[in-house]
């Protein structure tokens, strides 16, 4: 499965991205401004992202608003299944389990994604760490 790592600074513009259908995780270290999280999720919702996995600083803000950009998106009216974005906020895990999880579990009922982005929000780009750290938490055992 293809993974990228995408490194925004807080208060930004977004770069170009390909529209394509991949799932996002958002790695949000740094606490940001309302209206530039609701510029980002709508950025990501236009660029494709079809499963949104939030973790870190306010993720619940970021899975709600999420939520809110897919609804505006289609003027509160019915949202086709190709392009209903699902949500997950993981809170009260550690990064290395929100990252399992999206390699694990993050699927939609009716697109394929094959594609993976780490949307690290962040004054510090660590490219390098996060990518070591993804792939790392890909061994954590099931323990049911």
């Amino acid at each position: 499965m293809p993974l990228d790592y995408l490194h925004l600074w807080p208060d930004q513009p977004m770069p170009q991205m390909a529209s394509k259908p991949y799932r996002a995780v958002l790695v949000a270290e740094q606490a940001v401004s309302k209206v530039w999280r609701e510029e980002v999720v709508k950025w990501l919702v236009g660029s494709g992202c079809l499963y949104f996995v939030a973790w870190g600083i306010v993720c619940e803000e970021w899975h709600d608003a999420v939520d809110w950009a897919v609804l505006e998106a289609f003027d509160f009216g019915e949202i086709p299944d190709d392009k209903f974005v699902m949500t997950t906020w993981h809170d009260k895990e550690p990064l290395s389990e929100a990252l399992w999880f999206a390699e694990n579990c993050a699927s939609h009922p009716d697109v394929d994604l094959a594609d993976t982005v780490v949307v690290h929000v962040s004054l510090s780009e660590r490219r390098a760490a996060m990518l070591e750290l993804y792939h790392d938490s890909q061994d954590i055992e099931d323990d049911t």
